[in-house]
């Protein structure tokens, strides 16, 4: 009997031994949550709750551990308890905010922001955040009002320059832009993106050299990336350097194969040389990637009439006509395809469709009298021309003396 009494006074004392406080528990939570144990910390702060149930600095740390596992909801739980327990606890409307972002639930992020602000009017990570939200929402200038109070709190924080640069960019403020983006290089010289959007900004204001230069330091800061290549192709092409052009279009669908907008834009530049083609390659390959890309449908079109490849062409500017049935231009040349190939009836139901979408294009009135003309229908070939010379198609008074008289 004693050697029981005596073995169960041991467990007690084993037990009592083991026991650890709320505070123990919260402490090896922080560790395990720095060790990114996460898991591991939530057990530890669950266990400081269950002793001390008003542990609101545990509820903020166990929330923080669930949004490093994804779980965002659970986390939202814990912050509004740490809320409920403490209302002006900053850290904890910050952190909702964070998880309310993750969910796409924007106005809720932004209410959350807004009171850890009013709580703590120097926050700039709340600054910053609900700026980037604000972006998220297309409020483009109450972003810049945050990111220009975070950086009044801090003249270092380098990316809020560089999305205050973004922004302006997106409003075409190109010089603020500038601006922006040079702060942020100043600060972080190595910044390939700012030098990449600096880029683009100078491109808007012409200043093509300028632009050419920064994609080439971005280019010799992140070589890998084909957006940059691209970039400086398009600049190129403004300075008439079309061979310097194609290369770079080249280097950015070798980097992303799937780069619709790279080959669309060297078909382009390879038409303007007359490589046709190579243009009706690329264009070609722009329409694999996306089936609906009127452009390319088009100018693939245009370029098969010069080759006189005239049903390709047909059926590329009928593509055209399904996918945007008010480019003029689509029918204008269809018609002349079909001309082409002697469906004169056809031809002027294109022709007179372009001059129902715009009366006043002398050019198609021409044609329509020359295929008019063709099926000696005279007195509709001779109206169509004097209607084609009173818009200014001089050569079509030429035709009415030698046709119409």
């Amino acid at each position: 009997m004693r050697k029981i009494f005596f073995i169960i006074c041991c467990v007690g004392i084993v037990n009592i031994c083991n026991c650890q406080t709320a505070e123990e528990y919260y402490k090896s939570g922080q560790a395990k949550y720095i060790a990114e144990n996460y898991k591991g910390a939530i057990a530890d702060y669950t266990s400081a709750i269950e002793l001390k149930s008003d542990y609101a600095f545990a509820y903020l740390d166990r929330g923080i551990a669930k949004g490093s596992l994804q779980d965002n909801q659970g986390a939202i739980s814990d912050f509004t308890k740490a809320i409920e327990l403490n209302p002006d606890y900053v850290n904890a409307y910050f952190y909702r905010g964070v998880a309310k972002k993750n969910l796409e639930n924007y106005q809720g992020a932004i209410a959350d922001y807004t009171k850890a602000i009013e709580l703590k009017s120097d926050f700039e990570t709340a600054y910053y955040y609900r700026a980037s939200v604000r972006i998220s929402l297309g409020n483009y200038q109450d972003a810049i009002f945050d990111f220009t109070k975070t950086i009044e709190l801090n003249s270092n924080n380098v990316d809020a320059y560089y999305y205050r640069g973004l922004i302006k960019n997106s409003l075409e403020d190109y010089r603020g832009a500038i601006a922006d983006f040079t702060k942020a290089i100043e600060l972080k010289s190595d910044y390939a993106l700012a030098y990449l959007d600096r880029g683009i900004a100078k491109c808007f204001l012409k200043d093509y050299q300028g632009a050419i230069i920064d994609y080439t330091k971005a280019i010799e800061l992140e070589p890998d990336y084909a957006d940059t290549y691209f970039d400086r192709g398009y600049a190129k092409c403004f300075l008439e350097d079309y061979q310097g052009a194609i290369a770079d279009y080249t280097k950015a669908i070798e980097l992303k194969s799937d780069y619709e907008a790279a080959y669309y834009y060297r078909a382009t530049v390879r038409m303007s040389l007359g490589n046709y083609q190579d243009a009706i390659f690329d264009f070609t390959k722009a329409i694999e990637l996306n089936s609906n890309n009127v452009d390319a449908y088009y100018f693939r079109g245009f370029i098969k009439n010069s080759l006189e490849d005239y049903r390709g062409a047909i059926a590329d500017f009928t593509k055209v006509i399904d996918l945007n049935p008010d480019i003029i231009d689509a029918y204008f040349y269809r018609g002349s395809a079909k001309s082409s190939l002697k469906d004169y009836q056809s031809a002027i139901i294109d022709f007179t469709r372009a001059i129902e979408l715009n009366p006043k294009n002398a050019d198609v009135y021409l044609k329509r009298a020359l295929v008019k003309l063709l099926l000696e229908d005279k007195e509709g070939g001779c109206l169509d021309l004097s209607k084609a010379g009173e818009l200014g198609c001089y050569e079509a008074y030429d035709l009415i003396k030698e046709f119409c008289k």
